[in-house]
């Protein structure tokens, strides 16, 4: 095989991962669902993915290519801190709203017992 078929492959199979892991962490539209769910744990596994690709090459690499895996990973690791980040506050889960709500209820109750006094 020629070599810049070789890089073009690289370059779309690095790019392929970065695509899928935007996606998974909820960046990208999924065309064929129509939407953009969330999964994490899958956008893990296309991060460590291409940092296997990238130690699993080391020193059979153009500047180009070990450019374009340094960038790529990154810019998918800023994501990643951010995707997961978004989805620990409090209240950002579905499943946690009505936790929130609860424990503003009770905080409320508990504001007028004390005459709006916080302890």
């Amino acid at each position: 095989m020629e070599e810049q078929k070789v890089q073009i492959l690289f370059y779309q199979l690095i790019l392929s991962f970065h695509g899928a892991a935007m996606q998974q962490m909820g960046k990208l539209e999924n065309a064929a669902a129509g939407n953009s769910n969330k999964d994490i744990a899958q956008a893990q596994l296309s991060i460590d993915m291409i940092e296997m690709i990238k130690l699993k090459t080391e020193g059979n690499r153009t500047e180009e290519e070990t450019t374009l895996l340094e960038r790529t990973l990154r810019e998918l690791r800023l994501t990643y801190v951010e995707a997961i980040g978004g989805d620990e506050k409090p209240g950002s889960n579905p499943e946690n709203k009505s936790n929130a709500a609860e424990n503003e209820k009770k905080s409320g109750a508990k504001e007028r017992k004390t005459g709006g006094e916080s302890k």
